[in-house]
């Protein structure tokens, strides 16, 4: 598959990723009085998840890891931790310059999101999507 294909597959991951980590930390603050900080850890452990669902079975496709399945999902929430830690300063900084987006941290998840889009493709194509899957 083309880089660009995989590319723009990631991004459609992002957008769900997105929704699914926004939509939950939003719920956790508005409706179950969770702080923003506690609610984005949680929102984004679900996020991920389903980002490695839908990268491992659209975006790379055409790859493979070489990893038994559970084994493979704690590898991606491993490389996810470089994106995520650039995701929640981003977002973290973001609740501190606007203190009023902690009754709207979708604004900054957004934000957090966008910076970590890069680190995130980029390990997960190199360092664990790497080879192609062989045909049988």
């Amino acid at each position: 598959m083309k880089l660009s294909h995989e590319v723009m597959l990631f991004a459609v991951g992002g957008v769900i990723g997105f929704v699914v980590d926004a939509g939950i930390v939003q719920m956790l603050v508005s409706f179950a009085h969770f702080n923003p900080y506690t609610g984005r850890v949680i929102s984004f452990l679900v996020a991920a998840t389903v980002t490695w669902w839908w990268n491992r079975s659209q975006t790379f496709a055409a790859r493979q890891s070489g990893r038994a399945l559970f084994t493979e999902w704690l590898h991606w929430m491993a490389l996810m931790g470089g994106g995520a830690a650039v995701n929640y300063g981003a977002y973290v900084a973001c609740l501190i310059a606007f203190p009023g987006w902690h009754k709207w941290p979708v604004l900054a998840v957004a934000v957090g999101s966008f910076f970590a889009a890069f680190v995130n493709f980029v390990s997960a194509r190199t360092l664990l999507f790497r080879r192609a899957k062989t045909r049988s």
